[in-house]
């Protein structure tokens, strides 16, 4: 009995564990921190959705009103605070002054930990604006049942 009682607890905790709902993220994307000499090349804006599976996370997004074509799009970590931070991962992003960005992310527990504390962001880049054009940082979104 003791033994049909544990594999009952086993199939229980598995069937838990695999039925988690994703977690959702979203970025808003808008200009970087500007000064006047960037005026004429920063402009647009975007947004992306974050979707964590276990340990895989999913971006899709679009963005438009981009003063010159998107060259890069890349995940990076940094604080809220408006300090850039370190690539993470490349995106794929279309190459115009409008399109998607896309990427799949497998995240390891401390970029897990970073995605749930507000440090990951989406910076978009442009053929006028290198240093970026677009940043936004995922935040968790309330889960509605």
């Amino acid at each position: 009995m003791r033994h049909r009682l544990i594999g009952i607890a086993c199939l229980c905790t598995a069937v838990s564990v695999s039925a988690q709902p994703a977690k959702t993220y979203k970025a808003r994307l808008a200009p970087v921190p500007i000064d006047v000499s960037m005026q004429a090349t920063v402009a647009g804006a975007g947004s992306v959705t974050g979707t964590r599976t276990g340990n895989k996370l999913t971006l899709t997004g679009t963005f438009d009103g981009l003063r010159s074509a998107a060259t890069i799009a890349q995940l990076h970590k940094g604080p809220v605070t408006g300090v850039r931070g370190p690539v993470v991962a490349d995106l794929t992003v279309a190459k115009g002054t409008n399109g998607a960005i896309n990427g799949t992310i497998d995240l390891t527990p401390a970029l897990a930990d970073d995605l749930d504390k507000g440090r990951l962001y989406i910076e978009l880049h442009s053929e006028g604006a290198k240093e970026g054009n677009l940043w936004g940082w995922l935040l968790a979104q309330e889960n509605k049942r």
